[in-house]
């Protein structure tokens, strides 16, 4: 035989050899793989020359080896149809493809081939289409998991009869219609979470009674009404009932006290009314209890309150009566919110003595009497919140030796007496507010080891005394208001040292001397307001050079000399000298009547306004006839001159933009040191800077050197309609609506607006290093955007979006949170910016409301709000996660290199196979911050989580950010630009690290 032909027939021996020697279950395998994409190379053990693939990655056999009996290919990264050929093998009793892109829809004729199933985990997937009614043929299937997919349709009716199921999740799909009642023919359940679905409306199935092995029921933001029916009492085994976030109604049925396993009761955001039933006593195993957020009335059962709880959560409510002394003996108790309801009476002496209390918030109820001496017996107290009520009597000792607090809030009571020495300096309190009580004293000098206080505010009370050189040692220190109380003495030149003051409001007090010297070092303050002191000496010029101050009290003092002309640089919403003692001539940008009020009550000031420099002589009162006629001639000239210069300016205006020189449709929010239609002459398009699909962006250098940028919109303004704002209006004036109220250091800057029927324009402060989407993403991002300028405009737009949220009243909601929506000034500190789609809410936490459509960027979408149209502040907190995950991968929301998949499952994905240091941006490996980057990278994690309910709110977002920059601020040795302003005393062992970030979704 010749030689070619001889290798021919050996290599043709050895392929069929290979075949031949892997078994039935093994080519079934082969067949899995081929179908496939695999990019991490999960499947490259899987070698087709091993006689059993029992060796292969994922693959389980029994001790024989004989036959596969389970597959786990759990977080590998799989893309592609569903694996058919794995019902092929008979003897398969588990399956498990969690956390992959497969990406089909789930044949039913397939699936109903795997007849020995036990187990079936196909979560967190991009599975679409119906579910399998074949899934019930299953005789064996004990475990369905089917959460975090696109299924769409209705719970198949057929599911009724499972024999043997014990645990089904279908959480966090799109299915419609309404829960199927035959769910409660499945007897065998244990657990039933149905979850975050945009079903229709419809009711809780009486039905479910019948389950009575059920341990677990999940139907949060279901879509429920009606009441809640009694047959539920027949769970005897029930220990977790979730029905938050619907709109049931009616009462909580009396026979709830028959859960005779029952630990956790979720009942929160629903319509419920009535009181709470007697007889908590039978419920002895319960550990949590949440009705909040509905609208229950009468009284807290004394029943209810003995029972060994660890957290009770009523607020939101219109709950009445006191706060039973039961609660106090509960030896786990570490949570009490009762906020918003109108409780009264005193709380219970014994509060805390036998509990490891961490949070307390009863504010705005109507309690009364001393506040408990022993809140903190057991050194845990973080959360003290007791705002707008009517306690009295002394702040207890015993606080100020809680080194735990963190926030003290005990603003509008009748409190009295000095502050204990010891609470001043707590070293982990970031908030302590005092406002409106009789609290009297000094301002401890032991403030100095008060290291994390970022907020002191104690305004209106009858606090005395000079204000401690001390103070000024805080660094993290961003707001000081101490207005309306008996201060005296000079105001510290330590003071003038803090560059991360952003507030400092000490009016109505009686301070005297000179301004503190070297003010020009206050970099972040926005606001200053001495007001009503005895003041004296010269307003400094360094006023003039802070680059964010816009509100400037200095009125009822006794200042003198002239007024700095540096001043005119300024951004001021408000600008008030009067009553002081100054003189001279009035700064140009000034002498104009709209500052007329700024400046009453100083008798040395001149300008050229009605009622300023009254010693000025007065012209003399007769004139020659002469004189007189002269006078008329050149005014009349002048004024044919005017009129026919005029007539052709308006002329060759009306070519132009004919309805933007009408003076009575431009609107102002701020006082401008421009005349707005000066911007019309810069609107060309030499200056656009930007375009996008509702209209152009020009930069426009006006004549006094200030620079703005000015949106003009296409179509005289058809920017959309946003009707989820209330009526018919269009993007702009939700826009204006919106940012002409705002004032937040953190929110970009509306001066003023123009809105005719053929033109509207906004004009916006202009932030020099445009947006953090597209310097990110370019070239030079890299080299601008180190590790602690990252985090820097990560914690200035969470301090944005948590003032939305959080501090206006009403609160709001972005809807378009995204990285090109955050604008960075020259110090690349950061602006939320762009809201166009902003919707006001009841209130966070209040619920979900239906939006009409889905407002957002592709890529920073909330999974719940692309399938409901149902709204709240966790849809900001999911694209926050976004923009944060940009920022430490510096990678795009949506990349062709991650396929199907977006940034965030990329990043979940590349955790678990790669490593956290494949997620990091290249350009800060070397950063020497790895750990610091971790922790936020942990934050962008959370905030991203496929279930809203595990987000953390905003104001939780800023805290968990400020903390992961401790350990970067302590050891860089400086001040990386705008860091934390409160830490904890130790780094939170909440937030991961490198070793142990969380790598699945909640």
């Amino acid at each position: 035989m010749a030689l070619p032909s001889l290798i021919l027939l050996l290599c043709v021996l050895s392929i069929t050899t290979a075949a031949v020697s892997l078994n039935q279950d093994g080519l079934f395998l082969q067949r899995v793989k081929l179908g496939l994409s695999d990019p991490n190379d999960a499947l490259s053990s899987w070698n087709e020359r091993d006689p059993t693939p029992c060796s292969w990655n994922g693959v389980l056999c029994p001790p024989d080896g004989a036959h596969v009996t389970a597959v786990d290919l759990s977080n590998a990264l799989l893309a592609g149809p569903f694996p058919s050929f794995l019902c092929r093998i008979q003897t398969l009793t588990s399956l498990s493809l969690f956390n992959n892109s497969i990406n089909s829809s789930l044949p039913g004729a397939a699936i109903s081939a795997c007849r020995a199933l036990r187990f079936l985990d196909l979560s967190q997937n991009l599975l679409q289409g119906p579910i399998p009614p074949a899934l019930a043929d299953l005789p064996d299937l004990r475990h369905l998991d089917l959460q975090g997919n696109n299924f769409s349709g209705q719970i198949p009716a057929r599911f009724s009869q499972f024999r043997s199921l014990e645990w089904i999740s279908l959480a966090g799909n799109l299915l419609t219609g309404t829960i199927p009642p035959q769910l409660g023919n499945i007897t065998t359940l244990k657990q039933l979470l149905l979850a975050y679905n945009p079903y229709s409306a419809g009711p809780l199935p009486a039905q479910l009674g019948n389950l009575t092995n059920l341990d677990y029921l999940w139907l949060a933001d279901c879509n429920l009404r009606g009441p809640i029916p009694d047959s539920l009492a027949r769970l005897p085994k029930l220990q977790n009932l979730d029905l938050t976030n619907n709109r049931l109604t009616g009462s909580i049925p009396p026979s709830f006290t028959r859960f005779t396993s029952i630990v956790q009761i979720e009942l929160y955001n629903n319509s419920l009314t009535g009181a709470l039933p007697r007889g908590f006593s039978n419920l002895t195993t319960l550990r949590r209890f949440d009705a909040s957020m509905n609208d229950l009335t009468g009284t807290i059962p004394h029943d209810l309150c003995g029972l060994d709880l660890e957290s009770l959560n009523l607020f939101e409510n219109r709950i009445h009566g006191s706060l039973p002394e039961s609660i106090a003996s509960s030896p786990n108790l570490y949570e009490l919110k009762l906020f918003n309801n109108q409780m009264n009476g005193t709380l219970p002496a014994r509060l805390g003595l036998n509990s490891p209390l961490m949070r307390l918030d009863v504010s705005y109820n109507g309690f009364s009497g001393g506040i408990p001496p022993n809140l903190c017996a057991k050194g845990l107290l973080d959360d003290l919140i007791l705002i707008y009520n009517s306690f009295s009597g002394n702040i207890p000792e015993h606080l100020g030796k809680c080194r735990s607090l963190g926030r003290v809030r005990l603003r509008n009571n009748r409190l009295s007496g000095p502050v204990p020495d010891d609470m001043w300096g707590l070293p982990g309190m970031y908030l302590l507010e005092l406002d409106g009580n009789s609290l009297t004293g000094q301002i401890s000098r032991k403030v100095s080891s008060a290291f994390n206080l970022s907020l002191l505010l104690m305004s209106r009370n009858q606090f005395s005394g000079p204000i401690p050189v001390e103070l000024g040692f805080l660094g993290n220190l961003i707001e000081f208001a101490a207005s309306h109380n008996r201060l005296s003495g000079r105001i510290p030149q330590s003071l003038a040292q803090m560059n991360q003051l952003g507030r400092l409001v000490l009016s109505s007090n009686e301070l005297s001397g000179e301004f503190p010297a070297g003010a020009q070092g206050w970099n972040s303050l926005f606001e200053l307001n001495l007001a009503n002191n005895n003041l004296s000496g010269q307003i400094p010029a360094g006023l003039g050079s802070l680059p964010v101050l816009n509100y400037l009290d200095l009125s009822g003092n006794r200042f003198s000399g002239k007024i700095p002309t540096d001043l005119q640089k300024l951004k001021l919403n408000l600008l008030n000298l009067s009553n002081n003692r100054l003189s001279g001539d009035l700064p140009p940008m000034f002498a104009k009547q709209i500052y007329k009020n700024s400046f009453l009550g100083n008798p040395g000031l001149c300008g050229d306004m009605e009622g300023l420099c009254p010693q000025k002589q007065e012209p003399k009162r007769r004139m020659s006839n002469l004189w007189i006629l002269r006078f008329i001639l050149v005014t009349t000239a002048l004024i044919f001159i005017l009129g026919v210069t005029w007539f052709i300016f308006k002329f060759r205006s009306l070519k132009k933009v004919k309805a933007c020189i009408v003076i009575s449709k431009w609107r102002s929010f701020h006082k401008l040191g421009f005349s707005e239609c000066e911007i019309l002459d810069y609107l060309q398009e030499d200056n656009v800077i930007g375009s996008g699909g509702s209209g152009k962006v020009y930069k426009v250098v006006l004549s006094n050197g200030e620079t703005v940028a000015v949106k003009k919109l296409y179509g005289g303004g058809q920017m959309g309609k946003n009707i989820d704002s209330g009526g018919e209006k269009d993007e702009f004036e939700v826009e204006v609506d919106t940012l002409g109220k705002i004032r937040h250091k953190n929110i970009v800057k509306l001066w003023c607006c123009f809105n005719a029927a053929d033109c509207k324009l906004l004009v916006y402060e202009f932030m020099p290093n445009g947006s953090l989407g597209d310097l990110l993403h370019s070239a030079k991002g890299g080299r601008l955007l180190d590790w602690s300028t990252r985090f820097k405009i990560a914690l200035d737009a969470a301090e944005g979006l948590s003032y939305l949220h959080h501090d206006c009243v009403p609160p709001i909601v972005h809807r378009d949170v995204k990285s090109n929506n955050i604008l960075l000034d020259r110090d690349f500190g950061a602006r939320v910016a762009d809201f166009g789609v902003a919707k006001i809410v009841q209130g966070v936490n209040k619920g979900t409301q239906s939006m009409s459509g889905i407002a957002g960027s592709y890529g920073y979408i909330a999974p719940e709000y692309a399938y409901t149209l149902r709204v709240n502040e966790k849809s900001d907190i999911y694209s926050f996660g976004v923009v944060i995950l940009e920022l430490v991968t510096g990678r795009l929301p949506i990349d062709p290199e991650f396929g199907e998949k977006d940034l965030v499952k990329w990043v979940y994905s590349t955790l678990d196979q790669k490593g956290v240091d494949q997620v990091i941006d290249p350009k800060l490996v070397d950063s020497g911050f790895r750990g610091e980057i971790c922790k936020v990278l942990d934050v962008g994690l959370r905030c991203t989580g496929s279930l809203p309910i595990s987000r953390p709110s905003m104001r939780r977002v800023v805290k968990m950010l400020q903390e992961a920059g401790k350990e970067m601020k302590l050891r860089s040795g400086k001040k990386q630009g705008k860091l934390a302003p409160y830490f904890e005393e130790e780094t939170s062992d909440e937030l991961e690290s490198c070793d142990s970030l969380s790598r699945q979704r909640a």
